[in-house]
């Protein structure tokens, strides 16, 4: 298939890798040209225009603001997607903004599915990601194939912006577990007790998680280079919580991780790994 990707990053460019090593023709657009760089693609020079030369166009961009630019804006995606193409955006945004955007391509008859990513860019580079899919069911069979190239998991939890309800639940469990293990690490520390055998100690039993063995190498070996920049999950917990506000759905513990972040952007530490919620404890 000649399948485009736009959202070259961390994650995006292996991913659009795995797709082109597949061997489907692979069409790129890029904000910033240098994103490209010896990737073996064709380039162009709007969404439209890339959309005009695919079937399906996968985007992995930053925010909700991102994707609705890409896709609506005068040289976006929608003029240039014919009618029954489709878009694949593994970004993580707002479920009202993946309903919006899905309905103003639907009038054109362009599918779009809202299948965030979870895994992270290890995951992206080793074609493992779980991948939450909100959407029409016959679209996601449509690219199924190409999905199976990113991800292990695959799961159609429901119509548009279902999936990004789904990101959003990761999110919070996710992030709420890194701030749990930073507290533990602390109280480990000021109690006095070796940190090697507590962790030992914790990833035999209940509290055991990917999340845990993970932070204990950034963590305790004070390893706060990015895997997925803190600055991100900031992004994301704003989107939680309105989305938590919308439904009228009580959020506290989530409430209060969102400050330890926030506090994480004051000290200017949004391009670390969020590993570094430690810091915002330590300072304190």
């Amino acid at each position: 298939m000649n399948v485009g990707f736009i959202g070259l990053g961390a994650m995006g460019r292996p991913m659009a890798l795995h797709l082109q090593a597949a061997g489907h023709v692979l069409h790129v657009w890029a904000r910033h040209p240098a994103s490209a760089a010896g990737l073996p693609a064709t380039r162009h020079a709007t969404p439209a225009a890339l959309g005009a030369a695919c079937e399906v166009v996968f985007t992995m961009v930053t925010s909700s603001a991102d994707v609705e630019a890409v896709a609506l804006d005068d040289d976006g995606l929608i003029h240039g997607l014919a009618s029954g193409g489709v878009l694949v955006d593994c970004s993580t945004i707002s479920p009202e903004a993946a309903r919006r955007i899905a309905a103003r391509l639907g009038e054109r008859g362009i599918a779009m599915l809202d299948a965030p990513v979870s895994g992270g860019p290890q995951g992206a580079a080793a074609a493992t990601l779980a991948i939450m899919v909100g959407g029409e069911a016959a679209a996601l069979e449509r690219v199924r194939p190409l999905l199976e190239k990113l991800g292990q998991r695959i799961v159609h939890v429901g119509p548009s912006g279902a999936g990004q309800v789904a990101k959003a639940c990761n999110q919070m469990i996710m992030v709420a577990a890194i701030e749990a293990v930073a507290e533990a690490l602390c109280l480990v520390r000021a109690a006095g007790v070796d940190v090697g055998q507590a962790w030992r100690a914790l990833t035999g039993g209940s509290a055991a998680s990917r999340v845990l063995e993970t932070m204990d190498r950034r963590m305790v070996e004070g390893d706060f280079a990015a895997g997925i920049e803190a600055r991100l999950h900031h992004k994301d917990f704003g989107l939680i919580l309105e989305a938590a506000r919308q439904s009228g759905v009580a959020v506290p513990l989530t409430a209060s991780v969102a400050q330890q972040l926030n506090a994480l952007m004051a000290m200017g530490l949004g391009k670390n790994d969020t590993a570094a919620l430690l810091r915002v404890l330590e300072t304190r």
